[in-house]
């Protein structure tokens, strides 16, 4: 073969210079492409010249272009070309290009729709202007020989950062809820959540007001409230100065409105907010508390001074509160530190006296889950495109062999994958609209397409853009390999590499598709565990109903009588706390035998003489109150957990001390679940209140339709307490809502592991398609020679079920490890049973054998002199 002549040099440089100053470089690059072409049709002594001029050609055609960039006519075609070619390949391979476009456009949506869901996750709180600066006053406490994380404070706790420490915060605010508050105007009387608190905490959260100022707060007597309230008491008028009644003893004016704050805040229900003075006022049991340092039930949020950091801030407060307890309650040594309001709803869990994560968890999960499926999804594509190579050998053979470069392969190769990625796209935007009410539902949530953000959407195009080289990257690089003289020659045959390459690919999806499944599994495992443990007294047909006034305790007897006469009710009975939270705790409990030097915090409940029978709870030692025996008024009933800490072999008729008070037990109970089902449950008394009118229970009678009994409850709570609403639940809801959290967040990981199996199955069934149709001869073959159905579709499911067997392997220790560490969270949790990854296993095999004979029993069924002459 002739040697082409090398450019020298000198003139190749000389070139470059020349054409990247010339303004008519564009020009000069299509004369020189002309005289090749002239020079080519001359005799072959004028060849080498021409080699010549087209290695000059070659080597300044690149920078030909005028500086302005205006693109070639020559290059605006071949991409022209790329795009008609990509769309012919798709017609011509319909089952493959609708896999792919299926298989992206499932893996897209998924990953938009998590995304959603993290950008959701992500924006608490963040529309505050200070929200970098924020935090919360938390606080470590040791009780019953563990240190446990409180959210609230002493209420005088306030003033003492302020005046000690008050360099190092701009605002400091103390604050309170005030959930389900009876606001009155004139004659409408609704249950609100707000809260009660310091002047400066417009200021400190930067409250968007409508109407009004901050600094309202100032005045005792005034209240600001959101705009929906606004609009919900007052239409379209002005509210400023009109007067309300909150909880019916509290008189004050309405001084600004403020927008409604947004659903990403735990403030997102605060509906009006009151003086804390107010509150101090009118509540007698704060102002007259005997220590004020004692109960724990505020909330502190400061506002850090410029060039201060939480770490160091919360190292200065720490010992703030201990310098200001007595001996006893020293021994709980707490700890002050500063939670960030950027960690408040992600970084919410406490183990030990130490952050352990929180919603950040089930964030970073599902982030994993979204790029997992995409990668799955690109999987499926690299698989069937590097698996039909055999069938577009020729094309790139005869391409290369006209003078194609690899480059130009490769772009048209990354052209039909991005065109794929582009109709996927289009097709998972339409999904994602389809879906995202009833993902909403699930989640809790009110996401969105963000139609109008610019800025997301530049995202969107970059991660298609990302998803279509990484989708096309293998197919693109192995095809353009080929050599026009092996493709031209007859028989090529991918290689072995590109076969391992296929099954490593199919098994990395099966292993993620099994991990999914059994992680899925543990989640509701765990979910049922805490579902099916035992709380303690009969939920069925009882209903909780918070009075919020002392009129109906006044009369609670009169409305059992009328209730129980009318035989809607079994009986209704009275407490301090609703049975499924703890409200109440207490340190001040002895008894013979404590150790001085031990730290104890009991749970406390007041409750009325019949609280137990109403409940149903189970007696285990002893006997219940009885409102006839006069010395129940100076007993206690405690649980099992209080029991056993305390060392009592026979608790019943043993004396403890509150507050240095001698109490007799008269009677032990089961345990009561009555916080989080997933945490062990806290030593409880339960004690009668005389006063004890906060929630009244009503337990409904078995052969009352509930609708019926509800209206009877109803008529006679408003013939006692008129100026109250009527609001209610249901013990048995408010329980199954403990749940809420992990139940979603196990609905969501089901949902999104079905997504990945059936992506996982698109891959099979397009693999399992192609595969059938390339030993379409060989299973003539074998038929002509007696092979049953059977048997063939053993032989080409063998390959597919060794593929899952080798993912099963792989994905079984490492997701029993996980799920084990998973349920360790939860102190109440279930075990990793050897059954779930089984299950799984086999779940997955089926759904693999199912997927991998639709192909396969039809290329066996064909008739194979059919198939013969057909190959």
């Amino acid at each position: 073969m002739r040697r082409q002549p090398d450019i020298p040099p000198r003139l190749a440089t000389w070139l470059l210079h020349r054409f990247l100053r010339d303004d008519l470089a564009e020009d000069v690059g299509g004369d020189l492409e002309e005289r090749f072409y002239t020079l080519r049709e001359n005799t072959s002594r004028l060849r080498a010249q021409t080699d010549y001029w087209y290695q000059v050609l070659f080597y300044i055609r690149p920078f030909a272009i005028r500086k302005r960039s205006r693109q070639p006519q020559l290059y605006r075609a071949m991409y022209k070309n790329y795009f008609t070619t990509s769309l012919r390949a798709m017609k011509k391979n319909k089952l493959h290009a609708a896999i792919n476009i299926a298989g992206l456009s499932v893996g897209m949506t998924v990953a938009i729709i998590i995304g959603l869901w993290i950008k959701d996750e992500l924006s608490y709180e963040k529309h505050f202007d200070n929200y970098s600066s924020i935090g919360r006053v938390l606080q470590n406490v040791t009780n019953n020989g563990h240190v446990d994380t409180w959210w609230s404070v002493p209420w005088p706790l306030a003033d003492e950062l302020r005046k000690k420490y008050g360099d190092n915060f701009t605002h400091v605010v103390l604050a309170t809820d005030a959930e389900n508050a009876v606001v009155t105007y004139e004659d409408k009387h609704l249950s609100q959540s707000g809260i009660f608190a310091e002047p400066d905490f417009g200021a400190l959260f930067t409250l968007p007001m409508v109407q009004g100022g901050h600094d309202a707060l100032q005045d005792a007597s005034s209240v600001l409230i959101s705009q929906s309230l606004a609009r919900t008491y007052f239409a379209d008028g002005d509210p400023i100065g009109k007067i309300i009644t909150i909880n019916t003893t509290m008189t004050v004016h309405v001084a600004g409105v403020y927008k409604d704050i947004p659903e990403q805040s735990e403030f997102n229900n605060v509906h009006f907010i009151a003086p804390w003075q107010l509150l101090y006022n009118e509540s007698g049991w704060i102002k007259n508390m005997h220590d004020p340092w004692r109960p724990n039930a505020f909330s502190l949020y400061v506002g850090l001074a410029a060039n201060r950091s939480f770490d160091a801030v919360s190292l200065m407060i720490k010992d703030a509160k201990l310098k200001n307890l007595s001996t006893e309650l020293a021994k709980k040594k707490p700890a002050l530190f500063i939670h960030p309001m950027s960690r408040w709803h992600l970084y919410s869990r406490f183990k030990d006296g130490f952050q352990v994560g929180g919603l950040i968890t089930y964030v970073w999960l599902f982030a994993i889950i979204g790029v997992f499926v995409v990668l799955m999804a690109c999987m499926n594509f690299m698989n069937l495109s590097t698996a039909r190579s055999e069938k577009r050998a020729k094309e790139v053979g005869i391409r290369k062999a006209i003078g194609s470069y690899r480059s130009q392969l490769i772009q048209q190769f990354f052209s039909e994958s991005l065109v794929t990625v582009l109709l996927s796209f289009t097709l998972a935007l339409l999904l994602v609209q389809l879906s995202l009410p009833a993902f909403n539902l699930v989640a809790g949530k009110q996401a969105a397409l963000p139609w109008s953000d610019i800025t997301l959407w530049l995202y969107a195009i970059g991660l298609c853009v990302v998803i279509g080289l990484l989708a096309g990257s293998y197919p693109a690089l192995y095809l353009s390999s080929i050599t026009a003289r092996h493709a031209l020659k007859g028989g090529f045959r991918a290689s072995k590499g590109s076969s391992w390459s296929r099954k490593v690919m199919v098994v990395v999806q099966f292993t993620v598709s099994v991990t999914m499944i059994i992680g899925t599994a543990v989640v509701f495992r765990q979910i049922q565990h805490a579902k099916n443990r035992p709380i303690g007294y009969e939920t069925d047909g009882l209903v909780a109903v918070q009075t919020n006034s002392s009129e109906l305790h006044k009369h609670i007897d009169a409305v059992r009588n009328e209730l129980q006469q009318a035989r809607f009710i079994v009986d209704v009975a009275e407490a301090g706390s609703p049975t499924t939270e703890s409200w109440s705790s207490t340190s001040a409990i002895k008894w013979d035998g404590k150790d001085p030097d031990l730290s104890v915090d009991f749970s406390n409940v007041g409750v009325s003489a019949n609280y137990g029978k109403t409940i149903g709870w189970e007696i285990a030692q002893g006997r219940d109150f009885n409102r006839d025996i006069l010395s129940d008024s100076n007993a206690f009933i405690v649980n099992e957990t209080a029991a056993n800490y305390m060392g009592f072999t026979t608790p019943v008729g043993e004396v403890v001390y509150w507050y240095d008070q001698p109490i007799k037990i008269v009677g032990v109970i089961k345990d009561i679940v009555s916080n989080s089902p997933f945490e062990p449950v806290k030593p409880t008394f339960y004690f009668i209140d005389p006063n004890a009118g906060g929630f009244a229970l009503f337990r409904i009678s078995p052969d009352q339709p509930a609708q019926q009994a509800l209206g009877a409850i109803e008529r006679v709570y408003k013939k006692y307490n008129p100026e109250k609403p009527f609001t209610f639940r249901f013990v048995d809801e408010a329980y199954a809502q403990k749940f809420g959290n992990e139940e979603r967040m196990g609905k969501l990981a089901g949902i999104f592991t079905s997504l990945a199996i059936f992506i996982s199955c698109l891959g099979i069934f397009g693999l399992s398609s192609f595969i059938a149709e390339q030993r379409t001869k060989e299973i003539g073959i074998r038929k002509v020679h007696g092979a049953t159905v059977f048997q063939v579709w053993r032989m080409v499911s063998t390959d597919f079920v060794v593929l899952v067997v080798v993912a099963c392997c792989i994905a079984m220790p490492v997701a029993y490890w996980l799920a084990s560490q998973w349920v360790t969270r939860y102190t109440y949790h279930t075990n990793v049973s050897w059954f779930i990854p089984v299950f799984a296993a086999l779940t997955i095999l089926l759904i693999t054998l199912v997927t991998v004979s639709w192909h396969t029993v039809q290329a066996a069924k064909t008739n194979p002199v059919k198939s013969l002459r057909t190959e």
